[in-house]
């Protein structure tokens, strides 16, 4: 059967080896980014002049860019998606966007006709390099299924959790413990540190341990050079934190503001575009 053609918007850390994936599977594809340069370094793919003359070529919209803003204002700005949209076609969202934004999102366009899936993904540049993300959807089943080929050369597994905004429930989820969890190594390091103990070697006592885990190991290496280049920039975490807060109202915060304070005052410090496991620097001092 004939592939669907891919329109795809947002070229950063995430969106270059994701589409590099769809085109050596075969997926014909274009592409829109608001830095245009990084569009045409995409080979092989039409570039578009807008998100809406790629809507009116595309038959499957994927949305990667970073904030509530971002996407508004790609999907109902001016020459946004929205004014190329024809019924039946489907726009994924695989950018990490609020809840709320994600249900706007498929309400205002389910008047159009068009189908809206909100997909984060978890996993950072590695996992998309190697197509092993983990998708998170939010939508309707019949239109999951329809992507489905999609997001099997994008990743590893596939989790439905339901209608609009459910699986930017489930990304900020996933991110909270994350967050949480490496907040606790930099702490469980900077303690060590502290009492005279060798960093590299508290890092292979880790591994060794209950506590072990995958993260740890893929961190390991900059926390040994002290050198952090951007797997998962940390502003971004600061932003998902940000996002936490307010979809959490009403319930125990604690320790979600206490690492979205430290995330927050090292984006303030001038690491918001390091990975994020530079938050440690904040802990150091």
């Amino acid at each position: 059967m004939t592939k669907p053609r891919i329109g795809w918007i947002g070229l950063g850390h995430m969106g270059v080896p994701m589409t590099a994936n769809l085109q050596k599977a075969g997926f014909p594809l274009m592409v829109w980014n608001r830095t245009r340069n990084k569009a045409e370094a995409v080979t092989g793919a039409f570039v578009a002049a807008s998100p809406a003359e790629l809507a009116s070529s595309a038959d499957i919209i994927v949305t990667m860019v970073s904030d509530d803003a971002s996407q508004d204002e790609v999907l109902f700005g001016p020459g946004g998606l929205a004014e190329g949209l024809s019924a039946g076609q489907v726009v994924i969202n695989m950018g990490t966007i609020s809840p709320a934004a994600s249900r706007s999102a498929a309400e205002r366009l389910g008047k159009l006709g068009v189908h809206v899936l909100d997909a984060p993904v978890a996993g950072s540049v590695k996992p998309a390099t190697d197509g092993t993300l983990v998708i998170l959807v939010g939508g309707e089943a019949d239109i999951l299924a329809r992507c489905q080929p999609i997001f099997d050369v994008l990743g590893k597994r596939t989790f439905h959790f339901g209608p609009a905004g459910q699986g930017a429930n489930a990304k900020l989820s996933i991110n909270m413990l994350l967050g949480i969890l490496l907040q606790g190594v930099g702490e469980s390091l900077t303690f060590g540190e502290a009492a005279g103990l060798d960093r590299s070697m508290l890092l292979e006592m880790f591994a060794q341990t209950p506590c072990a885990s995958p993260i740890m190991a893929m961190k390991a290496p900059s926390l040994n050079a002290g050198d952090y280049p951007p797997a998962f920039p940390l502003k971004h975490m600061a932003k998902d934190f940000r996002l936490m807060l307010d979809a959490v109202k009403g319930s125990d915060t604690s320790l979600i503001e206490v690492a979205s304070a430290n995330f927050r005052h090292a984006e303030d410090a001038g690491l918001g575009d390091q990975d994020v496991m530079a938050v440690i620097k904040v802990l150091e001092r």
